[in-house]
């Protein structure tokens, strides 16, 4: 299932948040939280954020064609209910597959907007562990308004971001806690 359906990525600096360059004239967030120690936990927190975990815990309907997150997979998240449902489609750009040993990594990814959706730009999900086993949830967007709509509720749609952050955010936590639900 191609959940985004027809239609291309439509914004300038695609895979940007890769390395945290956003285009000019986009906004960009970056947030980044201390979720615990220890490859078990790393492990858990990557798993979900391939398996699109994250979205699923910060309230958000997942729809795709592919159980993880890789390059070229299609996604439409959204919420609200019935005809007040906000579809969001996306593609992923970038993956950062875990590495099978304990050494300092990053896993993750980043998906671009296609048409239809309310923004154009990217969002990144990386779990990263460094040498002293601390493990960090780092998001990465850069973004500007999807049509004439969207900007002129600018107050709105920065409000609706910065809590779908928080959101996601909290099921990072929940992963790094207790893992995937059964």
């Amino acid at each position: 299932m191609k959940a985004g359906g027809a239609g291309q990525l439509d914004y300038p600096g695609i895979g940007g948040t890769e390395h945290g360059v956003a285009p000019a004239g986009y906004a960009s967030v970056l947030e980044e939280v201390q979720l615990g120690t220890g490859f078990a936990v790393y492990r858990r927190v990557a798993a979900g954020i391939l398996g699109w975990e994250l979205q699923r815990r910060a309230g958000l309907r997942v729809r795709t064609g592919s159980a993880t997150a890789v390059t070229g997979a299609r996604v439409a998240s959204g919420f609200g209910v019935g005809p007040f449902r906000l579809n969001a489609p996306c593609e992923v750009v970038w993956v950062h597959e875990p590495l099978p040993t304990d050494v300092p990594q990053s896993t993750g990814f980043g998906y671009g907007t296609l048409p239809g959706h309310p923004a154009r730009g990217e969002e990144s999900f990386e779990a990263m562990i460094n040498g002293d086993a601390a493990v960090v949830l780092r998001i990465r967007a850069f973004s500007k308004p999807g049509n004439w709509f969207y900007a002129a509720g600018g107050l709105v749609t920065r409000a609706a971001q910065r809590h779908v952050t928080s959101r996601y955010i909290e099921g990072a936590r929940q992963l790094a806690a207790e893992g995937l639900r059964p």
